[in-house]
């Protein structure tokens, strides 16, 4: 089982983000704790969070959003993912609180979402910095042991939890505003990025990006950024949107805020991430089959080019962690420069390849001089006979001084 965190500002952009995998048909509600209805509406669902958030309007960081990803190999019912899920919230201290469970059907594996805020009936913040690791990890570890599940840490077990592919936005088949606020929320709510280009770079997998406009222009100036539906040839096409006027307003601003909040959630993905790396970059010879192999291991490599095709950058986006580092923050090596010179170092013939045969005869010309035949095979057989350096060569041994009393 592998378990991913989100907290945010907007528990109303939570609900927002399941419901509308429920309306489209990729989501269904499994189970509301704490909650008067079985199956209560979205008006219900928001009155309940709103009514604790607004008891301590001091906590802006109070939604939570939680998902626990099982492995294809899991063969799960409902009943029991529903015990599952209610062990996981009592173990991580939030079994008192009301919460949604979400059974999503839109990746190769199962696997649910969980909707809650952190401000019990008191008022109170239940406290959630490194929830995952000094409370989310054990209970996860005791769930796999308790129903049998596939352990995340199992070798191999990236290709477990690989999602599926991301279905690209196509100008002209969806309204343009929809397609793009349905990317974008995919791309917000499920993968962790730390800048623009890292997040354009797994919304390019949508047919989508974000734009500034051009450096030097008062669009850019003034921090303005616009969404805009991408051809194959990542040339922008249609009538850009706004970033204010998509849902939740994905605005520069407030990415900002998202990029300094994922450098800290990325940070345990890195090691890991750079090994992988490093194993497929290992065997390949060129830039197509690192790609090819790194494919293979649920990793996408975004490669930056200029006008003139020159390679300047990397990015390399985690489809199991889903999150995105640049080729330089996983070191030298694995940069755009260090990969392409790895590449270049194995395409080049060693010295000894390039020796030709008049170089072999001006190297061993000096050493045969004027020697007949039969003491060249002698010398080359039986090795040449030791000549004593005369006298007059050798070096004089210094002489020691005696210390000065």
């Amino acid at each position: 089982m592998v378990v991913r965190i989100t907290t945010g500002k907007s528990i109303r952009g939570v609900l927002r983000y399941n419901e509308n995998k429920v309306e489209n048909g990729q989501a269904s509600l499994l189970m509301a704790n704490g909650f008067l209805q079985l199956d209560p509406d979205y008006k219900e669902k928001l009155q309940r969070f709103d009514k604790l958030t607004k008891l301590n309007i001091r906590t802006k960081t109070n939604a939570l959003h939680i998902s626990l990803n099982f492995s294809p190999e899991d063969k799960l019912d409902a009943d029991t993912m529903k015990r599952i899920a209610t062990e996981y919230m009592e173990r991580i201290g939030f079994g008192g609180q009301p919460y949604l469970v979400y059974l999503h059907h839109d990746a190769g594996h199962p696997h649910l979402h969980v909707a809650t805020c952190n401000i019990d009936g008191k008022g109170r913040r239940l406290e959630t910095h490194n929830l995952g690791r000094l409370r989310s990890e054990p209970a996860r570890k005791q769930i796999e042991k308790d129903f049998g599940l596939v352990v995340a840490e199992e070798q191999g077990h990236r290709k477990r939890f690989l999602l599926q592919p991301l279905e690209p936005v196509e100008y002209g088949k969806k309204e343009t505003k929809a397609a793009v606020t349905k990317a974008v929320q995919e791309v917000l709510y499920n993968y962790r990025f730390t800048s623009l280009g890292q997040m354009n770079a797994i919304l390019g997998h949508f047919n989508v990006t974000a734009y500034r406009g051009e450096p030097g222009s008062r669009m850019h100036e003034k921090k303005g950024l616009v969404y805009s539906i991408v051809d194959q040839q990542g040339n922008r096409v249609g009538v850009p949107i706004k970033a204010s006027e998509l849902y939740e307003k994905p605005t520069l601003s407030r990415l900002e805020k998202t990029f300094e909040r994922n450098s800290r959630r990325t940070v345990e993905f890195r090691a890991p991430l750079k090994e992988t790396v490093s194993k497929a970059l290992w065997p390949s010879g060129s830039m197509e089959q690192f790609r090819e192999k790194l494919s293979k291991e649920g990793i996408g490599l975004v490669i930056r080019q200029n006008g003139e095709g020159r390679v300047y950058g990397l990015t390399y986006i985690d489809f199991v962690n889903r999150c995105v580092f640049n080729g330089s923050q996983l070191g030298k090596g694995l940069s755009a420069k260090g990969v392409q010179d790895r590449f270049a170092a194995i395409s080049r013939p060693c010295a000894l390849e390039r020796l030709n045969e008049e170089t072999v005869e001006v190297i061993i010309a000096p050493i045969i001089g004027s020697r007949t035949r039969e003491e060249i095979l002698d010398m080359l057989f039986h090795g040449a006979a030791y000549e004593p350096v005369p006298y007059p060569l050798k070096r004089k041994k210094k002489k020691q001084r005696r210390p000065k009393l």
